[in-house]
């Protein structure tokens, strides 16, 4: 049996309420042969009567009653999704995914979160703490809308790519260390160190700062998580390279973050689908336009 049809199970349920083909031609802005034809259509496809003709009213069968009532709750779902889409389609209602690291949605995403639950209380924001590579993969595979990753990355066919913000690598270490203000590779290598791991790009990043002055420090451990990577610089354990966000928390009172010479600097971008986005993914991108630092 092929699939019924949604315009004419409105018209069955229409007859059936109002109890006349011409009442529902009426409702429904149809004309009196298109309703005759989708109820022959209906009784033709089930193999049934749906519809007594009477003389004062039309009333359905016990078959037709049985489709009448199965008919108005899938009716009003359906009502309701189109609804729901349409909200999302006007930016109204709807929701975006959106990926980042666990220090990024700590300290830089709450100022976007709350812009978007303040102008945009309908949009639902999921976040998910991913690596750059994950989000890249997420958004790729279209089961993220927005990743927030660390730059440079190669291009990826289908995505966008676009600078978001960018904070000075410095080097954290216990206060009760004797170190000069300017923290340069040399010092800092001689020095137990606190890095993250190699499947970070601060890795790299770092890595890359001490090979350029000729040094190749081993760390004494590596960490993905800074606030861990924190409490350990605290407690004297060594000394960390990490970034200074803006609006990041008061460091503990055992930790000096020191600027680094040559500068370094953490740069990080937002990855999205190419072509133009839907508006609940607009609506985050503007909100973390709006905290974008260069």
């Amino acid at each position: 049996m092929r699939e019924l049809n949604l315009d004419q199970l409105r018209t069955l349920v229409t007859i059936a309420e109002l109890g006349s083909f011409a009442a529902a031609a009426r409702a429904l802005h149809l004309a009196a042969p298109t309703i005759s034809l989708h109820v022959a259509e209906l009784e033709s496809r089930l193999g049934a009567t749906l519809l007594l003709r009477q003389r004062q009213r039309v009333a359905p069968t016990g078959v037709g009653q049985t489709l009448v009532e199965r008919a108005r709750r899938l009716l009003v779902d359906v009502d309701a999704t189109l609804e729901a889409v349409a909200r999302q389609v006007e930016g109204s209602a709807g929701r975006v995914r959106l990926g980042a690291s666990t220090g990024a949605l700590a300290w830089l995403l709450p100022p976007a979160l709350e812009t978007m639950a303040r102008e945009h209380p309908g949009i639902d924001v999921q976040v998910a703490v991913l690596t750059s590579h994950e989000a890249l993969s997420r958004v790729r595979e279209g089961t993220l809308d927005i990743g927030l990753v660390a730059l440079p990355q190669a291009a990826v066919k289908g995505l966008q790519i676009v600078p978001w913000r960018r904070d000075p690598v410095m080097a954290f270490m216990p206060r009760a260390w004797a170190m000069p203000r300017t923290i340069t590779p040399a010092c800092l290598a001689a020095r137990p160190l606190i890095l993250n791991d190699a499947s970070t790009r601060l890795h790299r990043l770092t890595t890359e700062w001490f090979a350029a002055a000729g040094e190749q420090p081993q760390p004494r451990i590596e960490l993905n998580y800074n606030d861990a990577i924190k409490s350990l610089v605290a407690a004297g354990y060594g000394a960390a390279l990490l970034p200074r966000e803006a609006g990041a928390a008061a460091l503990d009172a055992r930790i000096v973050a020191s600027p680094l010479t040559p500068r370094l600097w953490r740069a990080l971008g937002l990855a999205y689908r190419a072509g133009p986005p839907e508006p609940a993914t607009l609506y985050m991108l503007e909100a973390l336009a709006a905290i974008r630092q260069r």
